[in-house]
């Protein structure tokens, strides 16, 4: 299975300290955040990291790596959203299956082994503020039904994406609409594939979104050890 970390993005909320750095390559604990994403991946076929943001930075450390030996990186040459950097990585996918993550959260190592062990799947964590985020909704056999994307009025829990897939590699015929905000999403993509059945909710037991100033503040005191 092949994998591909979305790594392009400007981090502007986590300013000034992605000025200088991207926001895969801050530290947290004395480590960058894409490498305690890459330690803790199953066996990978190749890495496939979508880049723009101060992107020669990115390329020398997956040089010095040593996680993964058969990486690549895909330059986004214009963000338009995480479903076009999926579909920028078309023809850097080699396997039959993909699991696509984002740049900026450390999920727990066994949490990505149960996601890679579906044919495709989605990663879900209970939130407490469902308005904050695209919340899952699941069929009676636990495969997903839909995404709502800040839905108001829902008591919490709920479980909301956070931004973990498997898609089969099928996932790049797919003409993906422009949204309402200008870009190409990722979770369009997964509602198609969901029409066709058998889309798996894997709920994450570890999930450490790094996108504020002040969770990469209390990242560097939280309990990663699910992650190594």
């Amino acid at each position: 299975m092949d994998v591909i970390i979305l790594a392009a993005g400007k981090g502007t909320r986590l300013r000034p300290h992605t000025d200088t750095t991207p926001k895969p390559l801050l530290l947290v604990q004395g480590r960058p955040i894409l490498d305690w994403i890459i330690g803790a991946l199953p066996v990978v076929g190749r890495l496939v990291v979508v880049v723009n943001h101060l992107a020669e930075q990115i390329e020398d450390y997956l040089g010095k790596q040593s996680h993964v030996r058969n990486w690549v990186t895909v330059r986004q040459a214009e963000p338009r959203g995480t479903g076009d950097a999926l579909m920028s990585c078309k023809g850097a996918v080699t396997g039959e299956r993909v699991m696509v993550l984002n740049g900026d959260d450390l999920i727990g190592r066994s949490d990505l082994a149960a996601l890679a062990a579906v044919p495709r799947g989605i990663l879900a964590h209970p939130v407490n503020d469902p308005a904050h985020f695209g919340i899952i909704f699941r069929n009676p056999d636990g495969t997903l039904s839909k995404i709502l994307e800040k839905p108001k009025g829902l008591s919490a829990p709920q479980l909301a994406n956070i931004g973990g897939y498997v898609f089969p590699r099928s996932v790049f015929e797919l003409t993906l609409p422009l949204s309402p905000r200008g870009e190409y999403e990722i979770t369009d993509a997964v509602a198609e594939l969901a029409k066709q059945g058998g889309f798996q909710v894997v709920e994450a037991r570890y999930w450490l979104p790094i996108g504020t100033i002040d969770q990469l503040h209390a990242a560097q005191i939280a309990d990663v050890t699910a992650v190594q």
